[in-house]
């Protein structure tokens, strides 16, 4: 089962999301209803609601890019790592996930909102689970992984 920490960082998340917590605890319940790959175990993650300013500074700070991005991904495990600790352990701390409101909040509606911000946190995630996207068969997996994970959450 896979579970979420919501640290809302900036006050302006709360026009689009009165909850965010709920809010995102209902999107993972859907996944841990529908894919049983994650059933025995207890997966956990952080995900921190914030802004361009402090996304800026954590990307310069940990990758070294002086920019703002609309989500970066913090890995507790490399998935190497993060693959033996699911044989051994019951419960295993995923690592954590930030996205900036100014990327999604460019978007004219809360539909276009709300996908977007569904879009980013699974991209997130699934980051932490150890994929990445530096090769073309690598991107490719990991889209299809986004968009079957992006389906459950509709």
């Amino acid at each position: 089962m896979i579970k979420v920490n919501v640290i809302p960082n900036n006050i302006r998340w709360k026009k689009y999301l009165k909850n965010p917590q709920n809010y995102l605890n209902r999107k993972i319940k859907s996944i841990n209803k529908k894919d049983s790959l994650y059933r025995k175990k207890l997966l956990i993650f952080s995900i921190m609601l914030s802004d361009s300013k402090e996304i800026k500074k954590l990307n310069k700070k940990f990758r070294n890019k002086n920019k703002s991005t609309d989500v970066l991904s913090f890995p507790f495990y490399k998935k190497k790592q993060l693959k033996e600790n699911l044989l051994k352990k019951k419960e295993i701390y995923l690592g954590d996930v930030v996205i900036s409101i100014n990327n999604i909040k460019r978007r004219n509606n809360k539909k276009e909102f709300f996908k977007e911000l569904n879009k980013l946190w699974i991209h997130g995630l699934l980051h932490l689970f150890g994929h990445d996207h530096k090769f073309e068969k690598d991107y490719k997996k990991m889209k299809n992984l986004e968009n079957k994970f992006y389906k459950l959450v509709k």
